[in-house]
């Protein structure tokens, strides 16, 4: 066998590779002894067909299949060898390869082409953005702590409405003499009643009871964000409505908050022991820190993407790019000229993205090991893990083990544990590359920087 290249462009190649006959005939001649033996032949005992015969029945099929094998695994060991970093894999080129007849011909010549990642230089000094952290106020742990009362409180579905009660119950609009309006809205909802803007309009739900009517004017009661959601309008119609809803009440429910205890401290924090409200308030804040500033890292790794896929300026081998999209694409109704169409604003940024992250992972891996999931996956196992009778710790490790193994043999199942060491490993490179300036910023001042 012999393979070749040339260069075609700067990064498009094309792959020449000659198939002689004695690089395959071991191989077939393998294949027939076994038809031989398990194929029935009408006329003839199972495995005592002649040889001829056989050949002349089967062998254009497995020289057909045995030279594709080989094709295969010739061209990724030549890649390999060669120490190509192509993009993706070798597409087959049918045209120069013509058509081929395996059951006449006994040499084979195929044409693949192939295209080179485009180089890319990161140039970290040109890199700049900071580091937020969140600066949790008292007030926010207070309001975090008040938040977790009522998640683990008492549900009741009291007879009467009260103040901080959810109601369910229809919808319907009313024309402007107070009757339902032909057309207009109807529909099933449900809104928090503390939600309702003026005190007015709360007061008409107080002390009501189930199948009582309640007449109001959603615009006075609710922002247009919460006409959006209660009435499920589009944002455009919630903005313009403006009129008077009669709301029949079919029930409602109410949580009354858990105390703050050493119950609630247990369930919020077992293992730490917490004892007091002031050393709860102090987890609380500690844990809606650590929540926030892995959003924090989230949007820091976003803002360095962004700079580094703003960098790169190599040119792309389009035409065998477009190629390949098209020819692994799983999108039905992608043609050639819907991808010409998209390809400045859809494909060229996710390329350069991928290429970005080959870039990376030439510095330092980002993509996670098996090991590394299956070790994270064990972790969330044993945090949740109970106890064993009789099970020493050698065997619970070997079971935490195969537990975590077989969810990590589906990797459908563990996107998002990639996802998250990928990052966090991301991070890591760009943290100790930039040594980034740390900013402690609010709450509102994060929320204003996401948008």
């Amino acid at each position: 066998m012999n393979i070749t290249r040339e260069k075609i462009g700067d990064l498009e190649l094309s792959i020449k590779i000659d198939v002689a006959e004695n690089d395959y005939a071991e191989r077939v001649a393998k294949q027939l002894k076994t038809y031989k033996q398990k194929v029935t032949v009408p006329g003839f005992r199972k495995g005592m067909a002649p040889m001829g015969l056989i050949e002349r029945m089967y062998k254009p099929s497995i020289v057909a299949e045995e030279v594709q094998n080989l094709l295969s695994e010739s061209l990724y060991k030549y890649l390999e060898d060669e120490k190509l970093d192509i993009i993706g894999s070798p597409l087959s080129n049918e045209e120069k390869t013509g058509d081929v007849d395996f059951a006449k011909s006994k040499d084979y010549t195929f044409y693949f082409d192939a295209a080179l990642v485009p180089e890319f230089n990161i140039q970290w000094d040109k890199v700049s953005t900071t580091l937020n952290q969140i600066k949790i106020t008292p007030k926010e742990a207070e309001k975090q702590v008040e938040d977790i009362t009522k998640r683990f409180g008492d549900f009741q579905t009291p007879e009467e409405v009260g103040e901080k009660d959810f109601v369910y119950g229809k919808a319907v609009e009313l024309d402007k003499n107070g009757a339902v309006k032909e057309g207009g809205l109807s529909t099933f909802t449900s809104f928090d009643i503390s939600t309702i803007k003026d005190d007015e309009n709360r007061a008409l739900f107080l002390g009501k009871k189930t199948e009582e009517k309640v007449v109001f004017n959603a615009a006075k009661a609710f922002t247009a964000a919460d006409i959006e959601k209660n009435f499920h309008l589009e944002a455009a119609a919630a903005k313009k409505f403006k009129a008077d809803v009669e709301f029949t009440i079919s029930g409602c429910s109410r949580v009354v908050p858990h105390e703050v205890n050493e119950e609630l401290f247990a369930k919020v924090f077992p293992g730490q022991a917490i004892k007091d409200a002031a050393a709860f308030k102090k987890a609380v804040t500690k844990e809606m820190e650590k929540s926030y500033n892995e959003q924090c890292q989230i949007l820091f790794v976003n803002e360095v993407r962004k700079a580094l896929i703003d960098q790169f300026d190599a040119k792309l081998p389009e035409k065998f790019l477009k190629r390949w999209i098209l020819s692994r694409s799983n999108e039905k109704d992608l043609t050639a000229e819907k991808l010409d169409a998209e390809w400045e604003e859809k494909y060229i940024p996710s390329l350069k993205w991928e290429f970005v992250d080959g870039a990376l992972n030439k510095i330092s891996p980002i993509e996670p090991t098996q090991n590394e999931i299956v070790d994270h996956i064990k972790g969330i196992i044993r945090e949740n893990d109970k106890p064993v009778e009789g099970e020493d710790e050698k065997a619970k490790e070997d079971r935490l083990e195969r537990a975590a193994r077989s969810i990590a043999s589906d990797r459908r199942n563990i996107q998002q544990v990639i996802d998250r060491l990928s990052g966090d490993k991301t991070f890591a490179l760009f943290k100790e590359k930039l040594n980034p300036e740390v900013e402690k910023i609010s709450i509102k001042e994060f929320g204003e920087k996401v948008k």
